[in-house]
């Protein structure tokens, strides 16, 4: 007999409903619960509204009864560690939040994680509840993601894990790993697309409205330039400047004089205050407009390239793909105001 966890685990059947289950412990984020079991309940084996449903959804607690999520709002589990089979459930998720993040976890818990992690098919986390299977030791020696916000955390905390902050969901040897909240989602519609096949996957995406795939990484959805506002009050001027003034040149030597500084003297000051290099700041900033633009108008790339200081399109085309993964033509195709159908 394999001591192997991942060839250990069972083969798919597609004859019995899938039970599914997401571990909430006191403040859970409520959409990394509601989120993923909203696709899993929904999901249809022939991918109609009214086909047979293909999976069993639970929540499982430290103990049974009531979880309060981090807004005050609760969810009951119907089963707790401890009584729960893990072998009983196909996959078997950690959500997470403020109490998966901060508070260390249960023994218990992450024995019945550590066991689950031999015995079941699939079993992952949603945003920071990757710090709970981390701490199980879950995810030692595999790539996973967490919230972009706490990526560097995790990496940090548990050096044994090859995380990747900008992925929306990390898929490794049976071991799946999503990005904040919403993401969870796109990971939930994956194993479902693994399960039932595109098709249903598909029919369920446009139902919930959603991308089967959403294109890039977690950067273009983050709040990045925002967490980079300087305390300094000369450079938060200065930053709060180049936002209203992209299409200048916004060279080095142009800020610095803005900031009453020497060239050198203002990359150094920047840098360290901000985090990024003052022309690393600036292609950000109009990376964040040009999105905005495309999401909202029907300008033409070309206009929107100069109109944001890249001076043309390649130059941006070459930005966009450096900063967040996608080129500005697929971004407006999924984003932009006349997207009518789900990208694949």
């Amino acid at each position: 007999m394999t001591n192997d966890p991942v060839s250990a685990r069972p083969s798919l059947r597609s004859e019995y409903l899938r039970r599914v289950a997401i571990v909430a412990v006191p403040d859970f984020e409520l959409l990394d619960v509601a989120g993923p079991l909203s696709l899993f309940g929904s999901a249809t084996h022939d991918g109609t509204v009214d086909g047979t449903p293909a999976y069993q959804c639970h929540v499982i607690g430290l103990s049974a009864g009531l979880v309060t999520a981090s807004i005050g709002a609760a969810l009951n589990a119907d089963a707790a560690i401890g009584v729960a089979e893990p072998e009983s459930y196909d996959t078997i998720l950690v959500a997470g939040g403020v109490g998966a993040r901060d508070v260390r976890p249960d023994p218990s818990l992450l024995a019945w994680l550590r066991r689950a992690a031999g015995s079941v098919r699939r079993v992952g986390s949603v945003c920071t509840g990757a710090f709970v299977l981390a701490e199980a030791g879950v995810l030692d020696g595999r790539r996973a993601t967490t919230h972009w916000r706490h990526a560097d955390h995790l990496a940090a905390r548990y050096p044994e894990i090859r995380v990747e902050p900008d992925r929306i969901y990390v898929h490794d040897s049976g071991i799946w790993t999503s990005a904040g909240v919403t993401s969870g989602m796109d990971m939930a519609l994956a194993m479902i697309a693994d399960d039932l096949g595109r098709r249903a996957a598909l029919e369920l995406a446009k139902s919930k409205v959603m991308y089967m795939h959403r294109p890039g990484g977690q950067s273009q959805f983050s709040a990045e330039l925002a967490l980079q506002t300087a305390d300094e009050p000369r450079l938060a001027k200065l930053q709060g400047w180049v936002f209203d003034n992209l299409s200048s040149s916004l060279t080095v030597e142009e800020l610095a004089e803005r900031a009453a500084m020497s060239p050198r003297n203002f990359n150094r000051v920047f840098t360290r205050s901000i985090g990024v290099s003052p022309a690393r700041f600036v292609e950000r900033a109009r990376v964040d407009a040009a999105r905005r633009r495309l999401e909202g108008s029907g300008s033409s790339i070309e206009t929107v390239a100069h109109d944001t200081g890249f001076g043309n399109a390649e130059r941006m085309r070459r930005s966009f793909l450096r900063q967040i993964g996608i080129a500005p033509s697929d971004y407006r195709q999924r984003f932009g105001p006349r997207t009518t159908e789900i990208a694949s």
